[in-house]
């Protein structure tokens, strides 16, 4: 069954609030009333946990509200034990996303398709429809695609249709990876996949297409997600390619004070006991989160950084040893949606200071760093040998 569409916003009982950030801290530290027990519906149905109701966290929140604005920022690594509330939190930001328009094809057919590679380009269903004018998508909520651990490599990127094959007809159907396109990829427990799935997914997200090939057929798909991934160190660590291919790295701890532990508690036995009551008592400012994340998204097409702060920022990153590129690209667009979240057009140093430790942690490598610099070393006894020498 969907989720029951959040009630209209009554703009006299909507928060005031000077920015994202703040309606947030507002609104995750208001205490909860006590809500009456739900009777037994009998239905199986999606009902997150409200994203304001989680209780501390604020990095965990911010990295996830700041990618949700600006997806350029390459995604969301969440390290940290189990029972910290990370799924929780992924999860919860389905209510915080506008629709989007999609395929209503299971071949995920385009309009666009027909543009760039003629009526051939699309299945014959969506042929017949586009020829008597018939819309080929429709809008639709955001999704949470998230990518089962027993996955293999076909089901992520796409295979052989088995019912083109009845008909004698050679087709591709769509993987996971495809199905996210426009959607939130949630990848739980990413440091137990596989190495090619893994690489895969990452290749997809890093271009937003990818090409399927199988014999004589092939199809390019759309993968334009935002991808989020979780992992507990204690199961395994990711190879450095991988781990510098996440944009924001955010470390989840055990909530330290008894007061946020108790009203943790207290706000999960709510949930359990009325979801819907639960829900509906952070509607309002759902709705409210929702209005100003995209508003953010519109201030981010202006927002600029200005050029000391630029090499401002370059400098800390050469000072720490990190050499991937990736490194300044996170660091500067999550400042910039920072900015964008404030409902500034300008990055100023504040906005670089709360992002730089979720975008550099975890990037040097003192593996390569001892390699160069046996290299270096290296290289200077040569030097003095050809001087002795030749």
């Amino acid at each position: 069954m969907d989720i029951p569409p959040i009630p209209p916003v009554d703009e006299e009982s909507k928060p005031t609030v000077s920015s994202l950030r703040e309606l947030v801290d507002l609104v995750s530290g208001r205490n909860l009333e006590y809500l009456s027990p739900e009777g037994e519906a009998g239905l199986a149905e999606a009902l997150p946990f409200p994203f304001l109701a989680l209780v501390g966290q604020p990095e965990m929140k911010l990295g996830l509200l700041l990618s949700l604005i600006n997806p350029s920022i390459g995604g969301v690594l969440l390290i940290g034990p189990r029972g910290t509330g990370k799924t929780t939190a992924v999860r919860s930001l389905l209510d915080l996303l506008p629709n989007v328009t999609r395929s209503a094809c299971f071949y995920g057919c385009m309009p666009e398709d027909v543009e760039s590679g003629g009526i051939d380009a699309i299945c014959p269903d969506c042929a017949r429809k586009y020829a008597e004018g018939k819309p080929l998508t429709i809008e639709d909520r955001v999704r949470l695609v998230e990518l089962p651990l027993n996955a293999n490599l076909e089901d992520v990127i796409g295979g052989l249709d088995e019912r083109a094959l009845v008909h004698e007809r050679l087709r591709l159907h769509r993987g996971i990876l495809a199905q996210a396109d426009r959607n939130i990829l949630f990848v739980d427990e990413v440091n137990l996949l596989s190495d090619e799935i893994i690489d895969s997914i990452l290749d997809a997200a890093a271009q937003g297409i990818y090409t399927v090939r199988r014999g004589p057929v092939s199809a390019t798909y759309n993968s334009r997600f935002l991808l989020i991934g979780s992992m507990n160190p204690e199961e395994g660590n990711l190879r450095p390619q991988i781990m510098d291919r996440f944009g924001l790295r955010i470390i989840v701890e055990g909530l330290k004070e008894p007061d946020e532990r108790l009203e943790a508690y207290r706000r999960v036995h709510a949930y359990v006991t009325n979801p819907r009551q639960m829900i509906a008592n952070y509607s309002i400012e759902i709705n409210t989160l929702r209005d100003e994340i995209q508003t953010a998204q519109q201030v981010l097409r202006r927002v600029t950084l200005p050029d000391n702060l630029a090499r401002a920022g370059i400098q800390m990153v050469n000072a720490t040893g990190i050499d991937s590129l990736r490194a300044e690209i996170t660091l500067f667009e999550a400042a910039r949606s920072r900015a964008a979240a404030d409902n500034r057009s300008v990055v100023e140093p504040e906005d670089l200071r709360d992002v730089a430790p979720m975008a550099l942690r975890m990037r040097r490598s003192k593996f390569m760093t001892n390699y160069i610099q046996d290299q270096k070393t290296e290289e200077e006894e040569i030097s003095v040998l050809m001087r002795r020498f030749i």
